[in-house]
């Protein structure tokens, strides 16, 4: 479980393809501070696990993740590669405070970065393009993770929706150095999904 609130920006250091997919290899320092083969780590919303990890004494830490082909498939995960930066954010502890929203880290669907528009106030507001499977759940108000930050959706479209970011988020994610055309992994409210599913079996 995360919260969408990410703590370090990654770098691919390498992608290397095999028979289930691919292993991707990371540099970060944050996210393994704690680092245990099996631990989760999320990479741009997509919770992944910890098969090697090293450097860390030295330096120039990096931990690996296999992602198998059902994983590259539904994120965009397999359009990394080596160089390109990635949202990093370890699981929850109870004790820490819940300053996001409730992310799984399993990804829903992949949108499209649409626009983007610089506001007077500094804030810019990006549209992000996405399916209908993943649009049903989201409203004006609610929350949604793209590419695993944790968000307030400012506007619902037919076949978009829109978020207000703050300069620090566009400093401290990829979504600052992300533009029109570029793949996002979205994360829908799990709450709003558990309200479909009794509300479904009520009508049945």
């Amino acid at each position: 479980m995360f919260t969408g609130l990410v703590e370090e920006l990654g770098t691919v250091r390498a992608v290397v393809p095999n028979a289930t997919g691919a292993r991707l290899e990371i540099e970060a320092a944050t996210v393994l501070d704690d680092a245990v083969l099996g631990a989760s780590i999320a990479v741009n919303g997509c919770c992944l696990t910890v098969i090697d990890f090293g450097g860390v004494e030295l330096g120039d830490g990096w931990w690996a993740a296999d992602a198998v082909e059902e994983t590259l498939r539904r994120t965009c995960l397999g359009a990394l590669a080596a160089g390109m930066r990635v949202n990093l954010e370890r699981p929850v502890r109870l004790s820490d405070r819940l300053g996001g929203h409730i992310v799984q880290g399993h990804v829903d669907g992949v949108g499209e970065i649409a626009d983007r528009e610089t506001l007077a106030d500094g804030s810019t507001r990006v549209t992000i393009t996405a399916d209908d499977k993943v649009l049903r759940y989201v409203v004006e108000k609610g929350s949604i993770t793209v590419d695993g930050v944790s968000l307030t959706v400012a506007a619902v479209g037919d076949k978009s929706f829109d978020f207000a970011m703050i300069p620090h988020t566009a400093t401290v994610t990829t979504l600052g150095i992300k533009g029109p055309g570029d793949p996002v992994n979205l994360e829908v409210d799990l709450v709003a999904k558990y309200v479909e599913r009794l509300m479904t079996m009520r009508e049945g």
